[in-house]
């Protein structure tokens, strides 16, 4: 049975096209190689082993290893890298761009080798930056997906059973996204970021600092992948923060909701409504132009003036932002961070995440996707309850 190389639509990847050979023509690029999943996904809207070359002018050229039998214009089935020239003949570029940020180093060393005339670039940047302003094709695909999500979010109250552990809490909530149709998988740009269908975080493990960029922590069941769910048992006064995986349609929602099996403190449940007031009032901050440094530093102001800044993003380990943005990965530009020289602009799609971390009750706060308007406030694609859900 024979399939498509290319599944989107011949507008969709002319306007994806469009974007990248700006950000192409801008850093003096005159072809790139694409190997990395994600943008393999994102030029063509499916992954394969093999390479996309795109030039500056022209047609893509898909170059194929495996599967077979895949049809299109464009495709040229190769064994190994080292066949690529012969296809390019003449046109072989002058300066190539190849995904440097992502590539290992022997894989690099084997492309620079193939293009041994070229000048080679950094395309990281260039596939960050196209990939930043979705189409409204990418962001009805979010959006799904946020439907989606708020539909499992809205039955984790259902799947908690006195006594449980924050590890057979989870396991639930796995089981039932995937029965919702989530695929799964968690992808992550980046060597040192790993985590599986998502973090659970229950009471003190919520304090324990984690080896990954993740906004909050917990120690896991095992040195192997230290984060999340670690097999505490649920007490009445712990809060439990859920952060499950959004992949329900190849691009994601990052959304994370609160509960807890009776009552939490005070403290608590002012730093959570603190979360909300901060995804608010950024939510109307967020247009077309604003830096993402001023959204930090609005968010971190209103945390100080609510005397909370000591539980602000972590507590014994903080978190350096409050914001990244999302799509087919789930840390895709713009950042939102102290440091950060993004500004925002309309389809950008960005999950806000104020959290804190009250010692004696666990984390709270919450996380919502939102998409970046021309005109007026932010749109949120997650729209499960955001007060505090008992259990009870």
């Amino acid at each position: 049975m024979t399939q498509q190389i290319n599944l989107l639509s011949p507008d969709e990847q002319k306007t994806r096209l469009g974007k990248l050979r700006d950000e192409m023509k801008r850093a003096g690029a005159d072809a790139i190689m694409i190997s990395d999943n994600a943008n393999k996904y994102y030029t063509t809207g499916r992954v394969f082993a093999g390479f996309v070359y795109i030039p500056a002018e022209g047609m893509p050229i898909y170059f194929v290893r495996r599967p077979v039998k895949l049809e299109g214009d464009g495709i040229v089935y190769i064994r190994k890298p080292e066949e690529i020239p012969a296809s390019l003949s003449l046109n072989v570029p002058a300066t190539i761009g190849l995904e440097l940020g992502t590539l290992g180093y022997n894989a690099a060393m084997r492309l620079f080798k193939i293009f041994p005339g070229s000048k080679t670039i950094d395309a990281t940047p260039m596939l960050q930056a196209a990939r930043a302003i979705k189409t409204p094709m990418e962001i009805e695909r979010i959006a799904e997906s946020g439907i989606k999500q708020e539909r499992v979010y809205r039955r984790v109250p259902h799947l908690y059973r006195e006594g449980m552990t924050d590890l057979e809490l989870q396991i639930e909530i796995e089981r039932t996204s995937r029965l919702e149709g989530c695929l799964g998988q968690f992808r992550i740009s980046g060597d040192s970021m790993e985590l599986y269908m998502g973090n659970v975080l229950t009471g003190e493990n919520a304090d324990n600092p984690t080896p990954y960029d993740f906004a909050m922590g917990g120690a896991g069941i095992d040195p192997s992948l230290p984060v999340g769910a670690d097999g505490s048992i649920i007490r009445p006064t712990d809060s439990v923060m859920v952060d499950v995986n959004g992949n329900y349609t190849g691009y994601m929602t990052d959304m994370t909701r609160t509960f807890t099996p009776e009552k939490i403190s005070d403290n608590a449940m002012h730093a959570h409504k603190c979360s909300i007031e901060i995804c608010h009032t950024l939510q109307k901050m967020m247009c077309p132009g604003i830096e993402a440094k001023v959204l930090y530093e609005k968010a971190e102001e209103m945390a100080k003036e609510a005397g909370l800044h000591p539980y602000f993003m972590g507590h014994r380990q903080k978190a350096g932002f409050i914001g990244h943005g999302v799509g087919i990965e789930i840390n895709e530009r713009p950042v939102i961070a102290p440091r950060s020289r993004d500004i925002l602009a309309a389809g950008n799609v960005i999950a806000l995440e104020p959290k804190f971390v009250i010692p004696g009750t666990g984390a709270v706060g919450i996380e919502n996707t939102y998409v970046v308007m021309a005109d007026g406030p932010a749109r949120c694609l997650t729209n499960a309850p955001e007060e505090i859900i008992s259990f009870e």
